[in-house]
């Protein structure tokens, strides 16, 4: 992700959905960023926990977890000129998914699993673009040192961090009432 932009022009959701897919695209504040290739099998396999996890506390539940890609239009009623696919996102208000085609508006959680190329992105122009746009919870996975970065906005004013790594037998989940994630699953054979 630590690609250069697309061009030096400003670009909205309008032109990001008239390119084609040979390449994934991401749109922060107008800037068009090419996505790295498909990720590692490690990293799919810690995505695939991670989302088999949610998905099961979630079943009967009204939020609902997805994976990448999937769009998310952060502001999609200013502008809407920041587009996002993270690794896996939770959203519960269903009016955030009345269009069938993508998110429009902040996801409840997001997470995003590390790869070489992504470190930068994810860490600093990612996180402070969630912070920003109101993420309540934003999780950097790093499958390198098996450790979880959790930041959880504290009542608007920013995020707080705190990293667990798998030793820890649960992290839990501020937005989900009830639910703790597994790391030694996650990172089980990663």
């Amino acid at each position: 992700m630590d690609a250069a932009a697309r061009k030096e022009s400003y670009y909205t959701y309008e032109d990001y959905c008239s390119w084609d897919d040979d390449q994934r695209w991401e749109l922060i504040d107008g800037v068009a960023y090419a996505m790295a290739p498909g990720p590692s099998l490690g990293h799919q396999g810690i995505l695939l926990e991670l989302a088999i996890q949610f998905r099961n506390f979630l079943r009967g539940k009204p939020c609902k977890v997805f994976m990448a890609p999937c769009d998310v239009r952060l502001n999609a009623d200013a502008g809407d000129d920041t587009v996002v696919q993270p690794d896996l996102l939770v959203v519960c208000d269903d009016a955030k998914l009345k269009d069938g085609r993508s998110v429009v508006g902040t996801p409840d959680l997001i997470i995003e699993v590390l790869s070489p190329s992504s470190v930068k992105h994810d860490k600093l122009t990612k996180l402070a673009l969630y912070q920003r746009s109101g993420v309540t919870e934003y999780w950097i996975v790093d499958p390198g040192t098996a450790t979880v970065s959790v930041n959880r906005l504290l009542n608007g004013s920013g995020y707080i961090s705190r990293i667990y790594d798998k030793r820890d037998a649960a992290v839990p989940v501020e937005v989900l009432d009830g639910f703790s994630v597994n790391l030694a699953d996650v990172f089980d054979g990663y």
